[in-house]
């Protein structure tokens, strides 16, 4: 019999036994609704609690309030862009991005652009890395988001992240991270970076898929 052999954990990885063993209690016997004041519900309402602060003391977050539990990376994506594009648009109707980035995000950069917005694709070199001086030129009055991928999904390149969110906020702009292929492979220590949301998805290293993050920095309003 042949042995398969998985080699796209880039692309999604399998849950590891320790993740399941943790999930199976609320699998099985601890059901409860969360928001349910009983004792099924409190049970799970302190699991998820419990859960937000592990995830906000690992990526150095300032406080579990910051992470915001999503169905998916694509859904974080979709929720800090266009949610930063809708309450923004008084301010401004322009944003930048890469043109290598997941399609989480171009699909919802060319939706907005559909609504009236504009969208600046930056280029990347041979390596896909984007230049922090080409996006700092960019940049205009009606900027309101900068949003770049901290590792890409294919060709593995990371972008210079810190630059690119000094650059960003300098301007007084919001800066988006998709750090989905980042997390659990570099380490992040979220209160020192310049950025104010950052994706993420538990597939992506050994946890159960349909669960993804957001981080929204305090004070952030997307």
């Amino acid at each position: 019999m042949t042995k398969r052999i998985y080699m796209d954990h880039a692309a999604t990885t399998p849950l590891h036994p320790e993740v399941l063993a943790a999930m199976m209690p609320y699998l099985t016997e601890l059901y409860g609704n969360p928001s349910s004041i009983h004792s099924f519900g409190r049970e799970t309402r302190q699991a998820i609690d419990t859960a937000r602060d592990t995830i906000a003391e690992n990526l150095g977050a300032v406080d579990a309030s910051e992470i915001i539990f999503t169905g998916s990376g694509s859904e974080s994506d979709n929720f800090a862009i266009k949610g930063t594009a809708l309450a923004l648009k008084e301010k401004g109707n322009h944003i930048i991005t890469s043109a290598i980035e997941h399609h989480a995000v171009l699909d919802t950069c060319k939706w907005l652009e559909k609504q009236g917005f504009r969208v600046t694709y930056l280029p990347v070199d041979a390596y896909g890395l984007v230049d922090p001086a080409r996006a700092a030129k960019a940049i205009t009055n009606e900027t309101i988001l900068m949003s770049v991928h901290y590792a890409n999904n294919e060709i593995g390149t990371i972008e210079p992240i810190e630059e690119l969110g000094e650059i960003a906020r300098a301007k007084g702009i919001l800066f988006h991270t998709d750090a989905v292929q980042a997390i659990g492979s570099l380490p992040l220590r979220l209160k020192d970076m310049p950025v104010d949301m950052v994706s993420f998805s538990a597939h992506k290293f050994y946890g159960p898929k349909g669960i993804g993050g957001l981080y929204l920095r305090n004070g952030t309003r997307p």
